[in-house]
């Protein structure tokens, strides 16, 4: 029986990438009479989070796609959650140490990072782990275990030879070994990498065929080193081109909303998404542009996928949305927009900011309007400040969209901190530093209380909206974003260092980066490994 799988990270915000990957993972296992399994791959544990999990699942559940086996469902071959089956993992590095498969690195961070300067200052091409701990003796290694040194556990590779990764639709593809790296498979930690985790996953769930985004391709040769070395038959890979940006750059955040959160909450319809996402790399054979789920599943062929680079174009999302609106009876239009926004939930949401400003209830469409829109006519005058100059607010609304992005917890409090923390930063008076963000988001100079309204709309439009605010001001050249985006990290940095001394931490924090720093804070734990008091 044929078996796929989709298998997300829960880092962030539920991805129309995710989606699009489950789509077609979903209509090639229903077309052959076959399975289609949900797996949460969290081995990321400094960014894995619970909520961006339940999104993943509320997300994918929303648009239609269902699954019959995983975490909300469960199945014979669980737990569904990598997290949950680390012995699994533990077990089969073992495995892979007594036949000679893999080795254990003691190489500290420090020499890696001055290896990897010196491969990049060399400039022949060769990155990657240079086989250091290949050539310690049994007797070195035994020592070092017993002292307890710390260590990861690498692939062992061939030093020469090439790879060929055989594709159902596009034909053989040839990688050399000496572009592959000895794979980390278990981390220091003792949690898996991706790569052992995913191999190990998809065999013992018996997946026959990975269906995946193109930028794996060149891990296929590291996955199909693992299977042969654990003597296991390798799943039939189909490797999707990537969505794009209208310039053609990998679809990205940055550039365009990501999240399907950002697209329900505007009101495209789920049949849409999926409708739109199925057209990015296949076409129905009749050639329409309009199909359902079932329609893609009943004629589905993998000779019909496009290898194209397929362009995530909202207007075109748009104009298809419009055709299954009008697609739809009064009665299902209706049904649609109370589940939408017109409902109790979300209107009490959203009354009691509006309430004060009501003289009659028909008042309610005036004030309302950015509460239940998606994009928003924003005046570039309206966003011009007596106080700054069209560039600070530029770099105001940039400042305050990223330090919105990074936020754990989306709350006005949250919000009222984060914002407060960017106008220090910028040395600007807090009443100047908001002034933008106000017809930003509400297409309005005064509306409802900002902190309030940026919590209800939620980060996927407000950062959007704010993306759009300042592409009216005449965007942001990639020269100036760099510049930005590195004072804003030495700012975060600094922030990041004042706030852990502020909880008396006894350590040295000014040689630590600022990754370092926010893994530190996130863990609730110093560098010592002493609990925070």
């Amino acid at each position: 029986m044929i078996r796929t799988r989709i298998a997300p990270s829960p880092t962030g915000d539920p991805h129309v990438g995710t989606a699009y990957i489950a789509l077609f993972n979903y209509v090639f296992s229903k077309k052959n009479g076959g399975q289609f399994i949900l797996r949460i791959e969290d081995t990321d544990q400094s960014r894995s989070t619970n909520k961006s999990k339940n999104q993943i699942i509320d997300s994918l559940k929303w648009l239609g796609l269902s699954w019959d086996e995983g975490p909300d469902v469960g199945g014979a071959f669980g737990p569904y959650v990598q997290s949950q089956r680390t012995d699994i993992y533990a077990k089969h590095a073992e495995i892979l140490l007594e036949r000679g498969e893999a080795f254990r690195c003691f190489c500290s961070s420090e020499r890696l990072s001055g290896l990897r300067t010196q491969q990049m200052r060399s400039g022949d091409g060769k990155v990657g782990y240079d086989g250091h701990c290949l050539s310690l003796t049994q007797e070195e290694i035994d020592t070092k275990l017993r002292s307890g040194e710390p260590h990861v556990i690498r692939l062992k590779i061939p030093s020469h030879g090439t790879s060929v990764v055989k594709d159902e639709i596009r034909g053989d593809v040839e990688i050399p070994w000496s572009q592959v790296d000895m794979q980390i498979l278990l981390k220091s930690d003792g949690m898996p990498t991706y790569h052992l985790a995913s191999v190990v996953d998809d065999h013992l769930m018996k997946i026959t065929h990975v269906l995946r985004g193109e930028e794996w391709i060149n891990s296929a040769p590291k996955h199909l080193r693992l299977y042969e070395a654990f003597g296991w038959e390798a799943p039939k890979l189909i490797h999707l081109p990537l969505l794009r940006n209208p310039d053609r750059s990998k679809l990205s955040k940055r550039k365009n909303p990501t999240s399907i959160n950002y697209y329900r909450k505007i009101g495209v319809l789920p049949e849409t998404l999926l409708n739109y996402l199925g057209q990015m790399a296949w076409s129905m054979p009749d050639g329409k542009d309009q199909f359902s789920i079932d329609e893609m599943t009943d004629s589905f062929d993998l000779d019909r996928i496009s290898l194209g680079g397929p362009i995530f174009d909202q207007d075109k999302l748009n104009w298809l949305n419009g055709k299954w609106i009008r697609s739809l009876d009064a009665d299902q239009l209706a049904e649609r927009m109370m589940s939408w926004m017109f409902n109790p939930e979300y209107l009490k949401k959203i009354l009691p900011m509006l309430q004060p400003r009501l003289n009659n209830l028909g008042d309610i469409g005036r004030f309302s309007s950015y509460f239940l829109s998606g994009h928003i006519d924003v005046d570039k005058e309206d966003l011009v400040s007596k106080k700054l100059s069209p560039e600070q607010v530029n770099q105001a609304l940039n400042w305050g969209m990223w330090r919105l992005e990074e936020l754990e917890e989306w709350s006005s409090e949250e919000i009222s901190k984060a914002l407060k923390d960017c106008s220090k930063e910028l040395d600007l008076k807090l009443r100047d530093f908001l002034s933008p963000f106000y017809p930003a988001i509400t297409g309005m100079k005064s509306a409802t209380p900002l902190f309030d309204t940026i919590e209800v709309l939620g980060n996927d439009l407000v950062r959007a909206r704010l993306r759009d605010a300042s592409k009216s001001l005449g965007g942001v050249s990639k020269k100036k974003e760099k510049l930005w985006k590195s004072l804003y990290e030495s700012k975060k940095n600094e922030r990041l260092k004042a706030e852990l001394y502020s909880l008396k931490l006894e350590i040295e924090v000014s040689d630590l980066s600022g990754k370092d720093l926010s893994r530190k804070l996130l863990d609730g734990v110093n560098l010592n490994g002493k609990d925070l008091e």
